[in-house]
Formats: C-alpha cells, sequence, structure tokens
C-alpha cells in the first residue's frame, strides 16, 4: 500500500480519491510517505482543506486566510509554487450528493488546473478524502481512486497499549493471548471505533478484560445497523435445534474455525459459503440461526430489497458499501434469505440494468472475496436462479433440503414438545403415553417442520383454552385438520426433487431417506433420493 501510494506521487497523478471515514489516520498516513525523501524522492509539504476552516498547512501549523471558498482554495493550489499535496476533506458534496446538483463551475476549475498539476515545473497532488465515493463523469478519467484500508491488528493492538499506558488507574487484567483476542476482535472498525469501544470497557468498572469482548461485539453490531442495509441478526439457536439435516450440520461442523491460525497449518482455505434449496418450512433459515452459534460468529443479513435505491448508480454503492461492510467485520456469516426473490429483476428492462450490474458485482465479490466471510444463501425457487450462480466456485456446495423423513419427523416433534412442555402440570398426560413422537411421527407423512410445529402450538392453544393438560387426542386432532404443502405443492415439490436429484447434495443421510415412503414419491422414483448424498 504503501509503494502504491508513494508511486502514485512520483507519477505526479493529479487527482487521488479516497474513501474513508479516517480523516486522521489517512492524513498522518499521506503526511508519513509525502515527506519521506526516500519514498517520493523529492519531498512535499501538506496541506489540509475544510469548507469551514480553509486551508491548513499541517508543516508549519498555520492556516491560509480566506481560503473557505472553494474557488479561492483552488485558485491558492494553482498559484502555489512548492512542492505540496493538498488533502480536500468532504469536496464530494460539490460533485452531486442526494438531491444536490453538482456544482459544474468548480468541476471545470478543477480540470482547468489538472494540465498544471501534472506537467508543472512543481509537483502537486490533490487528495480528496471523503466517506463517500462520488465522481461526476467529467472528471472519471483523471480521477484515481486508492483503497485506504481499515486498522491491522498492529495498528489496533498499539492502540489499546497506549490507552492502558496513559490510563494508569485502569486494571488490564489482559494475557497475551487473551489481549490478542480482544484485538482480533475489534478487526473491522475504524481506530476511532476501536478506541471508543475501549474506552467503554475501561470506564465501565474501571478495568478491561477478556470479559469486554462483548462491548467491542457490540461496537461491530452498531457498524453493521448503520448500513441500513445489512441486519445483525442475534440468534440463541444451536444444533440440537435442528431436527434431522444430519449430513448439512456435520458438513458444517467440520468446517468450523477454518480460518484459524491451526487451520493454516492444514494449508485450509476458508469456505466460501453454500446454497441451501428446498421445500419452503423445512429449516433453511433455522441452519443460518444456528450456524453463528455453533461457529461463534455475527450473523448478517442482506436484504437484497434495501439494497435497491430509485438514484441513479446509488444501488451499485449500496451493494459495495454492504459487502465492505461484511468484509469489515469478518470473519462473520453473510445470510441472503430467499436469493430468488432479491434476483427477481435479471433479464428485464425494466430496471435499466441494474439488477443485472448488482448482480455482476455481488458475482465477482463471491469468486473473488479473500476475507473470511462466509455465505450462506436460501431458496425455495432454485428454477429461477441464474446459472452463473450454481457454478463450481461461487458456493462450496448446494444442499437440498427435502420433507422430514420418518425418523426426522420424531426429532422435530421430540424437540418442540421438550421446548414447550416445562411444565409438569400440562405435560402429565402426554408423558404417560407409549412412543408419543414415533406415533405423531407416523401420522404426519410429508409433512414439514414448520407444519409440526404449529401442530405442536394448536395442540396447546386448544389445552390452555380449556385450562387442562395436554392430550395425545389434541396433537392427533390437529395433525387430522391440517393440509400439509406436500399436498398443495404437489408438483412443485416433484420438479424440485427432480432438479435436485443431479444438481444438489442431500442433506439428510441415505440411511435416513430409506425410511422415507411418502406415497407423492411413487410417481418419480428415480428422484425420490432428492440429489447426491455425503454421508459425514
Amino acid at each position: 500500500m504503501t509503494y502504491k501510494l508513494s508511486s502514485l506521487l512520483k507519477a505526479r497523478f493529479p487527482l487521488i480519491y479516497i474513501p474513508t471515514f479516517e480523516e486522521d489516520r489517512v492524513t498522518k498516513y499521506i503526511k508519513s510517505i509525502a515527506t519521506d525523501e526516500k519514498l517520493v524522492k523529492y519531498p512535499r509539504e501538506v496541506f489540509t482543506w475544510t469548507q469551514t476552516s480553509g486551508i491548513y498547512n499541517q508543516n508549519t501549523g498555520k492556516a491560509v486566510n480566506d481560503t473557505t471558498c472553494p474557488e479561492k482554495m483552488l485558485e491558492y493550489i494553482r498559484k502555489y509554487d512548492k512542492d505540496a499535496v493538498f488533502i480536500l476533506y468532504d469536496f464530494h458534496v460539490n460533485f452531486g450528493v442526494k438531491n444536490r446538483t453538482p456544482d459544474y463551475n468548480l468541476i471545470r476549475k478543477i480540470r482547468d488546473i489538472i494540465p498544471d498539476l501534472k506537467l508543472g515545473y512543481v509537483r502537486k497532488s490533490i487528495f480528496f478524502v471523503s466517506p463517500e465515493l462520488i465522481i461526476p463523469e467529467t472528471l472519471q478519467k483523471e480521477i484515481t481512486i486508492f483503497d485506504f484500508p481499515l486498522p491491522t491488528l498492529d495498528e489496533i493492538r498499539n492502540k489499546l497499549d497506549s490507552m492502558i499506558e496513559q490510563n494508569k488507574a485502569v486494571q488490564a487484567n489482559l494475557t497475551d493471548e487473551e489481549k490478542e483476542k480482544l484485538c482480533k476482535a475489534a478487526l473491522g472498525l475504524t481506530l476511532q471505533e476501536a478506541e471508543s469501544a475501549f474506552a467503554l470497557a475501561m470506564v465501565n468498572d474501571g478495568k478491561i478484560n477478556i470479559k469486554d469482548l462483548s462491548i467491542v461485539m457490540e461496537e461491530k453490531v452498531q457498524v453493521i445497523k448503520k448500513t441500513g442495509i445489512l441486519d445483525f441478526v442475534k440468534s440463541e439457536y444451536s444444533i440440537n435445534d435442528i431436527g434431522g439435516l444430519d449430513n448439512l450440520k456435520n458438513w458444517l461442523l467440520k468446517r468450523n474455525n477454518s480460518w484459524s491460525e491451526q487451520a493454516k497449518k492444514y494449508c485450509i482455505p476458508a469456505p466460501k459459503g453454500v446454497l441451501v434449496t428446498g421445500v419452503p418450512g423445512c429449516g433453511k433459515s433455522l441452519t443460518a440461526k444456528a450456524m453463528s452459534t455453533i461457529w461463534q460468529l455475527p450473523l448478517i443479513k442482506l436484504d437484497l430489497g434495501k439494497v435497491f435505491s430509485g438514484l441513479v448508480g446509488s444501488s451499485e454503492e449500496n451493494m459495495r458499501r454492504a459487502l465492505a461492510t461484511a468484509e469489515a467485520v469478518a470473519p462473520s456469516i453473510l445470510w441472503i434469505d430467499e436469493i430468488e426473490k432479491g434476483l427477481s429483476g435479471l433479464g428485464s428492462n425494466g430496471d435499466s440494468g441494474v439488477s443485472s450490474r448488482i448482480f455482476g458485482q455481488f458475482l465477482t465479490w463471491m469468486q473473488e472475496k479473500e476475507s473470511p466471510v462466509f455465505v450462506i444463501a436460501t431458496a425455495n425457487n432454485i428454477n429461477t436462479l441464474p446459472p452463473e450462480l450454481l457454478r463450481k466456485g461461487r458456493f462450496d456446495e448446494i444442499f437440498f433440503v427435502d420433507l422430514p423423513t420418518m425418523s426426522e419427523r420424531k426429532e422435530i416433534f421430540k424437540l418442540h414438545l421438550e421446548k414447550r412442555l416445562k411444565d409438569k402440570d400440562v405435560a402429565s398426560e402426554i408423558v404417560g403415553v407409549k412412543n408419543v413422537c414415533t406415533e405423531l411421527a407416523k401420522m404426519t407423512e410429508g409433512f414439514i417442520g414448520s407444519e409440526i410445529e404449529q401442530v405442536v402450538v394448536s395442540a396447546l392453544c386448544d389445552a390452555f383454552f380449556e385450562n387442562r393438560p395436554l392430550k395425545f387426542e389434541d396433537l392427533a386432532r390437529n395433525i387430522a385438520s391440517t393440509v400439509p404443502l406436500s399436498a398443495t405443492q404437489r408438483e412443485q415439490i416433484l420438479a424440485l426433487r427432480a432438479w435436485a436429484n443431479v444438481r444438489a447434495v442431500s442433506a439428510t443421510k441415505d440411511s435416513s431417506r430409506q425410511e422415507y415412503t411418502k406415497e407423492i414419491d411413487a410417481e418419480n422414483v428415480s428422484s425420490s433420493r432428492g440429489g447426491r448424498t455425503l454421508d459425514f
């Protein structure tokens, strides 16, 4: 990064745009390069500018009078006769932001001084430092974008050490390993955000220790919420809350901690992601939520509907910002629920190609991302997804979730009954029924997981209404009155199985699927396996 920026200065690039919130940090960084003779050969003076304070000389500590006006500031830059760099804060508002019209006179004036910046007898460059990336079309060929990464682990560690050193009264009860863990948790925050999190931890009880990890994670939650596009999902589900789906669960368990230092010894790459498709209501979303607990990583939900905006170019910027945020808080899990609905505009001309550009942006990111962001996408209607998304390299695996088997239905009933029958009086009569879960599983062939859950809930409502214990008859009655999705969506499920037979891995072990004798399979026995099977 240092070599690249020093090369841009030595090559006399006139306009360099750095999208970042960290004004102080980027200014110190630019100054460290621009004033170093070894890096740039000809050291430069460093000036900063804001529309409220005007031009300020970082080398001498003196302000330049009467330069708050952008036109006068640009004129000062044009006339300045020494080697220098000028850092302009928040100049993007003049390029057109939201409902504000671009200032074409200023843009023209910038274009007028570009030849002097490139070919003048003194070396001068202009830096635009702004939290938003907005570039007018007339300057696109002249502006170079320079990506300024978030603080490294060493920078965060140095910040924590300096804060502990400055606050002698704070008790720092941290081993080297715990300090490393605390600083790693702060990766993805700006230096100011990390400092705020550490400061909050210190003032809470006058101490800083490994217990303050939650405070740092809460700061990450704030970063996610501020995007307005991503949602932080707090999950309390565990792997034990998922009935069946053993293949999928084992696959996830085996890839836990694949981004750790220990995994590097085995040269294991961090998993990219999985696509989970299948019958609605069979545990796809539940699996995504349970993953957060299994891997102990933040779960971030991307709503593709929020990405699209009415302003030209803003949808693409929303996607770029969402993906950048997911990388910033890595390692993390990015969940895209019902991805086929978010990509419904592909192939149509109604949005002037916005959907296609966003989709292409997402595909490129998935293919080339290096940050440990695991993508879990769920889909109900797989046929509407474009083939580019399904090819190898995008996702590590595609799993198919079918209707629950006999053993899975038994497990699902057991989970929901144990979860809700906490009171002994309410459970008194159902406990005495022999093999209750087995009997209920036999009565619910073709039922999906959410329908089984609703059977239990409805039966409990009946018992509550009559102020009595839950009875087996309550469950049987609600089963009889339920028309399962396998009956109402019979043709769609058969078509989905036919697709998954050769294109996806079954989320359920083959040994369990052999128990599955649902009569819906009679029309298409060859597709009943629901995909390739991996028995872990």
